[in-house]
């Protein structure tokens, strides 16, 4: 067992280092296992490139196990458990989770490379919150009565009637920008509607989610309920597959999503998809600067970069566009980059040699292009994984820093004329996932925000979120909506029922 903490980490709490020094098992059953092949496979620290521990390398084998455990289970003890009891049980695992923060926050800043501080007021705080909110949701589920016409029975007297019931077993397959966040976007919605589940976290950040079981089982939640699977793409893409599952939600990029679709088509099981981004920032010249400013700036920063949402094409009227530009480039520029457990630290580390290549590569082919770049352009330091925050200028929107999604803390700024507004730039991409809209006047604001073919548009800021606001795509970004009521949708079927009086 490899567990690296350079000097920079004295800072990681005990049970923090406790976590890391035991062996990484799958979770299946209830039970730690290791995988069915007995490989396990490493997780690196962002930060410093070195491994801090290993994981069991799960498979299909280790897929099926875990898909029959998590059946057993719904058609057993959990199907028999009520709405309060549910209830009950996920405002349990909101207030554990919430006890545990600092440790969440720092296991996720180990692996991801993200703030430890925003990690824990952010990330960690909103998944606590949507267990919270989904608990509330589990005691009303509801269906409804309906006033039937039977034409070919007349006088006849019916009582009809709709059910919302689970799906079963729903497979959820996660990123790793967002690893404990975007497992808390799927695995509280589905077991407040009583369904069980199959957690694939992405290779890169596999320790949130098996610190999250561990969190569950000591809540009470019965054997086979929540089940972890770590490992490669071959697990998920055998979860997907599966023909024992019913739903499969995954996040990640469209390429993946597409390969997830063909793959759930052998059962038709249900499928939801929050996809890739490219999503529009646009900054009106009546727009309040001192908010603009710094607010754009963390639109595609926040993270990293490394959000489906980040709002990495910034449209800004002509008139301010030098003057606006620069000052976006000198807050980018100004940017302390560190690892996440520095509280100092404003901008991490990419999550992997890949995506550095990935990130610094689409920058450079951007300056060949012809794009100039106003701040950074290329990697920082020697060790870990970091871009400079890049802000491009002169983009045509033939290029693919302007067209494709970067994942990175790159933006590129384009101007637009007032005369001939904005809607067909801010939807001159195949993504639809988010956008903002920056100005002073609250018409334009909203007829701005209506012309903007995203799931979601934000006026005078971006990246705000709430538990009970719908989220999803327009176009390739996705399928579906999760938070809010919309999740109940996807996590719930609905049954008629007519009865002959």
């Amino acid at each position: 067992m490899t567990f690296v903490l350079p000097d920079l980490h004295a800072s990681v709490i005990p049970a923090v280092r406790d976590f890391l020094g035991t062996p990484k098992q799958l979770f299946i059953g209830g039970e730690w296992v290791d995988a069915a092949s007995g490989e396990t496979f490493d997780t690196v620290d962002p930060a410093t490139g070195r491994v801090l521990t290993t994981a069991a390398l799960g498979g299909a084998e280790d897929i099926d196990r875990a898909v029959k455990a998590a059946r057993m289970a719904f058609d057993g003890e959990w199907s028999l458990w009520t709405p309060a009891q549910r209830q009950r049980l996920l405002f349990q695992i909101s207030e554990a989770i919430r006890d545990r923060a600092e440790e969440f926050a720092q296991l996720e800043s180990l692996d991801n490379g993200k703030s430890a501080a925003v990690a824990q007021a952010v990330d960690v705080l909103w998944v606590a919150e949507l267990f919270a909110y989904y608990a509330g949701w589990a005691t009303k589920i509801e269906g409804r009565t309906i006033p039937v016409s039977v034409p070919w029975a007349p006088g006849a007297q019916w009582h009809a009637y709709t059910l919302r019931q689970p799906v079963g077993v729903c497979g959820g397959i996660v990123p790793w920008n967002f690893p404990l966040l975007m497992a808390a976007f799927k695995v509280p919605a589905a077991l407040a509607c009583g369904n069980t589940t199959v957690l694939k976290p992405a290779e890169q950040t596999p320790l949130s989610a098996l610190l999250l079981a561990q969190v569950m089982a000591d809540a009470g939640l019965p054997d086979g309920v929540f089940n972890v699977v770590t490992g490669y793409g071959d697990a998920g893409a055998s979860l997907a597959a599966h023909m024992d599952v019913d739903k499969i939600a995954f996040t990640g990029s469209t390429e993946v999503g597409k390969l997830v679709v063909d793959a759930a088509r052998g059962n038709l099981k249900k499928v939801s998809l929050e996809l890739g981004g490219k999503s529009p920032q646009v900054v009106y010249a009546d727009a309040d600067l001192n908010v603009a400013v710094p607010g754009t700036a963390s639109g595609f920063l926040f993270n990293h970069g490394q959000a489906c949402t980040s709002g990495t094409r910034l449209l800004v009227e002509d008139s301010i566009f030098e003057e606006f530009t620069q000052a976006v480039a000198e807050v980018a520029g100004a940017s302390k980059l560190g690892p996440g457990l520095d509280p100092t630290s404003e901008v991490g580390p990419l999550i992997d040699g890949t995506q550095l290549a990935r990130v610094t590569g689409f920058i450079e082919a951007g300056l060949n292009d012809g794009a100039r770049a106003l701040t950074g352009g290329g990697r920082h330091g020697d060790e870990g994984f970091y871009v400079e925050p890049t802000v491009l200028v002169d983009v045509q929107d033939s290029f693919s820093v302007y067209r494709e999604e970067i994942f990175g803390p790159v933006v590129v700024a384009t101007p637009f004329s007032a005369r001939e507004g904005v809607r067909r730039q801010a939807n001159d991409t195949p993504f639809g996932l988010a956008a903002s809209v920056w100005t002073r006047d609250v018409a334009k604001a909203h007829r701005t925000a209506r012309e903007i073919n995203a799931g979601t548009v934000w006026i005078n800021c971006h990246n705000a979120f709430d538990a009970a606001m719908p989220f999803g795509g327009f176009k390739e970004s996705g399928w579906g909506r999760e938070l809010g009521e919309g999740a109940i949708d996807l996590y719930t079927q609905n049954k008629s029922v007519n009865v002959a009086l």
